[in-house]
Formats: C-alpha cells, structure tokens, sequence
C-alpha cells in the first residue's frame, strides 16, 4: 500500500522535522515548503499558489516526489487551504498527512486564532480532521487581561493630588489579581493628566500618581521590580480637553505590557 501523501508548510525560519532531503534554513520571512508530494503538477500547483501569496523570492521548495497516494481531490483542497489568512499567522507550520490537517503558530487574538480554524474547516469536506493548535501572542493576550480587568474605568484620586480614592482602590485590587496571573511579566503603569494648570505640574503630578498606583499595587503582593512607571503629563489625550468629559477621560493611568 502506498504512504499517504504529506506536505508540510512552515511559515517561520524555524527548524522542520527531517525529510528525504537535509531541510534548508530559511531566512527570517522566507517560508519553507518540505514534504512528498505524487507528482510534478501537484507540486508547481502548490509552489504557484505559495508564490502568488507570499511572493516567489519568499518561497523555498524542498518537496521530493514520491509514490504517495492521493486522497481524492486533495489538490484542490490544498490549494483552499493556501488562503489569504495564513499569512496573519507567524512562527507557524501547516502539516497535510492524507486527510489530516494541523495548524500551528501565532496569531495577534482570539477572534483570528477561531477565524482561521473556521476557514480551514469549511474549505474541505468531512473526511478531513483539523487540529487547531493557533495560539494568541503573548503580548497580546496578557494586554487582553489588564483591558478586561481595567474594564475602561478610571482609576480616581482626589483633585490635585496623588492619593488614590477608595473607588479607585477597588480597581487596582482587580488589577493586581490580574498582575499575579502574568507571573512576574514587566507592565508599565503610565499616568496622564488633561491640559488645565502648567504641563510641569501636569507631568510631575501624572509621575507621581503613576508612584502612588505602583506602590498600592506593591502592598497587593505585585512585585515593584516589575512595575514600570512613567509620567506623560497632558502629552497624550485620549479625548478633547475641550469639555469637561474629555478633560476627566485624559485624567487616566494606563497599563500596558512592557515590550
């Protein structure tokens, strides 16, 4: 019985599994393509597709040609597969066994990580199985949690100072639950005032309650060497300070994973 045809694409100069042939490695952005496929046409359909997508000089070929079984159809299911939306993924691999598919790598959200899964599977037919092994960056998922902990709230202080109200206390303690959860991961805590009274005073009053929030966060168990902070003053609004709403909007401390 003949082996069941494979493909392998990897979209990242990383390492692949040993074929046939000693795999190249590709340079950063260049996209590898190993595996056996049946015939010649099936190939030049594949790197064609792979060309169109990526670009040709991004492209490197290491498929062999084998005596490998074909499932039905399975040319053209592969080239559904070569779609637009492989190219929001990086440091992955796309694996064709026969009628099994897998897919790995970064993508920048949840929404894109379903997305691309989705597609695959509505691209072939039943007898096909997909493994969606996607994963959401890093950076991105962990700024995803201190988003949904801060919940676009505005952690309050009393007028002109750097004390931190009660209200805004009780933000800061959901905050720090959700700092634990990053174990240990760097974020910058960066305050910001609207444009009324000297931007001096703004940008010094803006560090220190940046100060104030990181040692708030300190007594809730986060660890102050990984809290960065910054003062930005009235430099960057979010809304006019034109009314009395914007003005209280720009009065804001943002938290942000340190890159």
């Amino acid at each position: 019985m003949k082996p069941t045809v494979f493909f392998l694409l990897q979209l990242a100069a990383t390492a692949c599994h040993a074929q046939a042939q000693a795999p190249q490695t590709p340079m950063p952005g260049q996209i590898l393509v190993t595996g056996t496929l049946a015939d010649e046409a099936g190939k030049a359909a594949v790197l064609g597709r792979l060309r169109e997508l990526y670009g040709a000089e991004r492209v490197v070929d290491q498929i062999s040609i084998g005596n490998v079984a074909v499932p039905a159809n399975w040319n053209g299911y592969v080239q559904k597969l070569i779609a637009p939306n492989l190219k929001l993924i990086s440091r992955g691999q796309i694996s064709i066994a026969g009628n099994n598919v897998s897919v790995r790598g970064e993508v920048a959200n949840e929404a894109q990580r379903q997305q691309i899964a989705s597609d695959i599977a509505t691209s072939l037919n039943p007898t096909y199985t997909v493994n969606n092994g996607l994963r959401v960056k890093a950076a991105e998922a962990e700024q995803g949690l201190l988003d949904a902990a801060l919940d676009k709230r505005i952690i309050e202080f009393d007028s002109g100072k750097a004390t931190i109200t009660p209200a805004g206390q009780a933000i800061l303690d959901e905050m720090a639950a959700a700092m634990l959860r990053l174990r240990g991961r760097k974020v910058e805590v960066i305050g910001h005032t609207d444009d009324t009274g000297l931007r001096a005073s703004n940008v010094a009053l803006s560090q220190a309650r940046a100060e104030a929030v990181r040692a708030y966060l300190a007594s809730k168990g986060v660890a102050a060497d990984t809290v960065l902070v910054s003062g930005q003053g009235p430099d960057r609004p979010v809304a006019s300070n034109a009314t009395a709403d914007g003005r209280a909007r720009n009065r804001r401390i943002e938290f942000r994973i340190a890159q």
